[in-house]
């Protein structure tokens, strides 16, 4: 039935599978990230920045609310900027660990994880990606352009990003400092976006250890 529409459109037939096949092809795509885990210790071996921003690619193509794309990833392999972005992190996380802010409660549900304030990794690691949130848009003219469901729209490309990695056999991390503020000047953003993620990015070390952690069974995932 033709449509009238007020706003381009394209035809869209994407490809479908016989039933036998989507259950296999969807069996080994779960299997596959099923083997993704979040790593501490990488190796310094270099990375092809292509690789990286591939994953941006792939991040990109994620849905966004009113299709704002509120993202922006900042890609950073120049080790006097990690070092600057490490130095600021530990300052936190020490104020975190050593300092007591972290509550109780956050100490036990972080204690089998064995995380602390040293974060080497951001220096060891060829790439850090920051991935910042646009609170809202600016126009040419320096007026604002309200965005929806910034959260829920960066969120869900950076779970595309991870994924993209993990693709091409590279190992990363969700790190988030808290506060996260230094990220913007390190990195020289504007004042519509806030720091969201920070990746490092690299191979996993070969001597690279992870907790033994099992994930909740589909029973509980799915109701």
């Amino acid at each position: 039935m033709a449509r009238e529409h007020s706003h381009p459109f394209i035809p869209y037939r994407p490809v479908r599978y016989p039933e036998a096949e989507m259950v296999t092809r969807g069996r080994e795509f779960y299997e596959h990230m099923d083997r993704r885990r979040s790593v501490r210790f990488f190796s310094d071996e270099p990375v092809p920045r292509e690789c990286v921003e591939l994953a941006v690619r792939t991040a990109n193509t994620a849905p966004s609310g009113a299709h704002q794309q509120p993202w922006k990833f900042v890609v950073i392999g120049d080790p006097e900027t990690r070092r600057r972005i490490r130095e600021a992190a530990e300052i936190e996380e020490r104020q975190n660990y050593e300092g007591g802010r972290l509550t109780p409660e956050w100490r036990s549900a972080l204690a089998h994880l064995e995380t602390g304030s040293d974060k080497g990794y951001l220096e060891t690691v060829p790439w850090l990606v920051v991935c910042f949130a646009e609170k809202y848009g600016v126009r040419p003219d320096g007026t604002r352009v309200k965005h929806y469901y910034v959260n829920e729209s960066v969120g869900i490309a950076c779970g595309f990003f991870i994924a993209a990695l993990h693709a091409m056999g590279l190992s990363t991390l969700t790190h988030t400092p808290n506060p996260m503020a230094f990220l913007t000047g390190i990195c020289g953003r504007p004042a519509n976006e806030r720091p969201y993620i920070l990746f490092p990015i690299g191979y996993a070390a070969a001597d690279a250890e992870v907790p033994d952690l099992v994930r909740k069974p589909l029973s509980e995932a799915m109701a």
